[in-house]
């Protein structure tokens, strides 16, 4: 449920505001980067709150209980506007932009308070490291699950409802009022289910007695190596995020021609390439780790994913016009899978590694800053979006692929035209393949250097954990931790 309604905002605000209500590029990118960046930086101040919250529900369930509905609101909102960008007075203009960046950084922040705890609880729901990696890759699993169908689904369901609106109010506002109807819909159903986890899951580790300023939990995560190096790594891969930025404008303009019908085809083919790659790897990343240590692991699921990303762009250079052909199609789908796998890998181990640090930081100084740490996950998917977006929206901006260019390609669609068969598009058309395989290529490599020489390797982690669980049942009476040990072997 919680992927669901962060991808109707990842994958469709950005396309919403941009080829939708016709919002320059670069004024796209600085209301994204100005709401990621300050909605990361929020992230270690909800992260602290959390860690400082005593409730007879927990210290995380509290935000999941009554949070989803406040998200589905703010939601909602960011689909609202004042009409189209450049078609009346200025004033009107800076109506329209003011409030996509109002109402995009209030979501970020309703977002911010459910999303720490419910990555926190994780690592309170069990002390058994193979049952927190079990636990950990099903709810990506579960999550990609969530993100896939709002993906697949988001945007042929807003071009199909905007068809069907066109005829009593014209082609653009069908499409505008058909994102908002759609948002609402997908915006129902992830935080329903967003809402079962509030009432449903349990805190088993009691959380420590001490309580952190944000100020102490700053130096807390600046003197933790391997959760540094893990950071640094997450913002040096910042670009892979373009895969998914960009996916809406290459399938809309290039493979669809904002046919709802084909939209829906080629992102089943091309998203669910990617989230099946995704969905595999997640799986299989405990059988992996029966092989590998999670530092080799990560490092070679970044080294391996670039090869699938530069071979996307390589298939263009080949066959500019010819890529919804049968054997292009098969070859593109196969790269894209391999793409998201690649991203499902280190999304999977960055998640199991930033919960050793958490035990790493209990074992060296006695506390479980679980909220701050897993706000450093946070942290890190919204500023490498930020950076990606800013990529994005440079590189639209300087390939003219903006407002009124926008506007004049939507008239050529409307018209019967097919943008990638016409020569006056080509260059657009080779921005959009650019941007979701070059910088995302080299954002691989980038993302090894931190962790190349990770500090916490699994060896050490299970001496810390053991010693952890020593401790936490040392004062336990014998009786009872005999019943325990007998209920673990069983």
């Amino acid at each position: 449920g919680q992927n669901i309604i962060y991808n109707i905002i990842g994958a469709g605000l950005a396309y919403f505001l941009q080829f939708t209500i016709l919002i320059p590029a670069l004024a796209v990118t600085v209301i994204m980067t100005i709401a990621k960046v300050w909605d990361a930086f929020n992230d270690p101040i909800m992260g602290t709150i959390v860690d400082r919250t005593r409730s007879r529900w927990g210290k995380c369930r509290p935000y999941l209980i009554f949070v989803p509905g406040i998200i589905l609101v703010t939601t909602v909102l960011c689909f609202v506007s004042f009409g189209f960008y450049g078609q009346g007075s200025k004033a009107l203009d800076v109506a329209i932009v003011g409030w996509a960046a109002f109402t995009y950084i209030l979501w970020g922040m309703t977002y911010t308070v459910g999303d720490i705890p419910l990555w926190g609880v994780t690592a309170l729901m069990t002390e058994k490291e193979k049952d927190r990696n079990t636990l950990l890759s099903l709810a990506r699993i579960l999550g990609g699950v969530g993100g896939a169908v709002t993906l697949l689904g988001m945007q042929p369901v807003s071009l199909a409802l905007g068809n069907m609106l066109a005829p009593t109010m014209g082609a653009a506002q069908g499409e505008r009022f058909g994102f908002l109807i759609a948002a609402l819909g997908f915006a129902l159903i992830g935080c329903g289910m967003f809402q079962v986890c509030g009432f449903f899951i349990r805190e088993r580790i009691a959380p420590s007695q001490k309580k952190y300023t944000l100020k102490e939990n700053f130096t807390i995560i600046w003197k933790n190596k391997p959760f540094k190096q893990i950071l640094f790594s997450g913002i040096l891969g910042s670009a892979k995020m373009l895969l998914t930025i960009c996916a809406m404008p290459l399938v809309t303009y290039y493979y669809a021609s904002k046919d709802p019908l084909l939209a829906f085809l080629y992102i089943a083919l091309l998203g669910g390439g990617v989230f099946g790659g995704m969905f595999i790897a997640s799986g299989l990343t405990p059988v992996f780790l029966k092989k590998l240590s999670k530092k080799k692991l990560y490092n070679y699921s970044n080294l391996i994913g670039v090869l699938p990303f530069l071979l996307i762009f390589v298939m263009y250079l080949i066959a500019p016009h010819n890529l919804t052909s049968a054997l292009p199609m098969v070859v593109m789908v196969i790269l894209f899978v391999f793409a998201g796998a690649s991203i499902g890998l280190t999304n999977v181990l960055q998640s199991l590694m930033i919960a050793d640090c958490v035990d790493y930081e209990e074992y060296v100084n006695g506390t479980r800053p679980d909220g701050v740490f897993f706000s450093g996950q946070t942290f890190i998917a919204k500023l490498t979006s930020g950076i990606a977006t800013i990529i994005s929206g440079i590189v639209y901006a300087i390939a003219g692929f903006s407002d009124e260019r926008v506007a004049e390609v939507n008239a050529f669609i409307n018209a019967g035209g097919i943008p990638k068969d016409a020569v006056p598009y080509e260059g657009l058309m080779m921005i959009l393949f650019l941007l979701v395989s070059v910088p995302p290529a080299i954002s691989c490599l980038l993302a090894v250097i931190p962790t190349w020489k990770y500090c916490l390797d699994d060896d050490e982690h299970n001496r810390i954990l053991a010693e952890l669980n020593r401790r936490r049942h040392e004062n336990q009476p014998s009786e009872e931790l005999s019943d325990e040990n007998q209920t673990a072997e069983n």
